[in-house]
């Protein structure tokens, strides 16, 4: 059974809006104060607004290594969903938390702060690291900032426990998320004289074609990665506009698209093969206007993650949870951020992806009270395989 003052924090923190284009410094605040209850210092890295902040902090100074309990304090926004309650009630109903970021992920970071103090006093062989980030679910930015700050500060934790909703399953693996945007500059002219024009819905259509070339040789030839719903590479286009009427040739187009590249996958080839295809059709734009062409902006670079059931901290993970094996994700974290930047990761948290961004979001209290036993079993670790 989930205990009331864990219970009460994840409420808490559900109430807050962190929306992704919102400030999150609220949570952050009470984050921080709630550890200077306990005098633990906290190292905050902001986005560039000074709106935004990722915070980090150690529990157990001076202990020769750490895990990392790592969460983001966004959420997604719930305009046009049909909730049937205020998505910031926190209601807690029929066995359940219900509200937005409930599943994703504010549980978590509740639950892992109301063990700050048996953190505080565990005998555990390694410290406790809090690493709560902003901006997680437009792209990964702030986990960005914060791995960069420790670096540049030395510090090097021992491994790292995402807390995404995995139904408390440790999750050894997800695709990457690669999205880009696509500006087509063409030359505008009457539509009866199409030959003095350079068509830029029809440009970037080719394009978009190519695109879907790629997404149906990943279906047919790419080998396959068993354990994902979709063992597959994908690639999609989710935004197109351009033209302003029928009769005007159109001067400019944009799409947007995006890569979920197996684990195993290049995302970077990926891109490099839309690039080097829309250059292929400038010399012809060119020849009818110098200054035609494409541009591309990246939206967002998530790495997959591909970690490893041999790992300590993946076996750590199973004991506390009471899991015997290991689960694939479809969705996108920062596992891989932390994965590549040298540390050990597993993703393990409470709560289903199903429910996550969904109207009425809810974590079932049978989850968190899992959540909560799994962190005070991390307190009361005495060995690691990692140290």
């Amino acid at each position: 059974m989930i205990s009331d003052h864990a219970l009460s924090l994840a409420q808490t923190l559900v109430r807050m809006n962190t929306v992704s284009h919102r400030s999150n410094l609220e949570l952050i605040d009470f984050v921080q104060s709630e550890l200077a209850r306990l005098g633990v210092k906290c190292r905050l890295t902001h986005d560039a607004s000074k709106t935004k902040a990722n915070l980090f902090a150690t529990l157990g100074e001076g202990k020769p290594a750490g895990i990392i309990l790592s969460g983001h304090t966004d959420t997604v926004p719930w305009d046009g969903q049909d909730w049937s309650m205020d998505p910031l009630s926190a209601t807690v109903r029929d066995g359940r938390l219900y509200g937005r970021g409930s599943a994703d992920m504010k549980a978590f970071i509740a639950i892992a702060l109301s063990q700050a103090q048996r953190f505080l006093e565990s005998d555990a062989p390694f410290a406790i690291h809090y690493a709560f980030s902003y901006d997680e679910e437009v792209g990964c930015f702030g986990a960005r900032e914060l791995i960069a700050d420790l670096r540049d500060a030395g510090v090097r934790p021992l491994a790292c426990i995402v807390g995404e909703p995995t139904s408390m399953v440790p999750a050894i693996a997800h695709k990457g998320v690669y999205r880009y945007r696509c500006c087509v500059r063409g030359k505008e002219a009457h539509s009866s004289l199409t030959p003095h024009s350079v068509n830029a819905i029809e440009m970037a259509a080719r394009v978009v074609g190519r695109v879907r070339d790629m997404a149906e040789g990943f279906e047919r030839e790419e080998p396959r990665f068993d354990g994902f719903d979709v063992p597959f590479s994908t690639a999609s286009v989710g935004q197109f506009h351009g033209g302003i009427a029928d009769n005007v040739v159109p001067r400019d187009a944009e799409f947007r698209y995006e890569f979920r590249d197996l684990p195993t996958a290049d995302a970077a080839r990926m891109q490099a093969e839309v690039v080097a295809y829309a250059r292929s059709l400038e010399p012809a734009m060119q020849a009818v206007a110098p200054r035609t062409g494409f541009t591309f902006d990246t939206i967002c670079e998530i790495p997959s993650f591909l970690g490893n059931a041999r790992d300590p901290v993946t076996q750590l993970a199973q004991r506390l949870a009471g899991e015997a094996g290991t689960t694939l994700v479809a969705f996108g974290t920062e596992a891989g951020l932390f994965k590549n930047a040298g540390i050990s990761t597993v993703v393990c948290g409470p709560g289903s992806i199903r429910q996550a961004h969904q109207p009425d979001e809810y974590v079932s209290l049978e989850q968190l009270a899992r959540c909560e036993a799994f962190m005070r079993g991390l307190a009361d670790t005495r060995e690691f395989g990692g140290l």
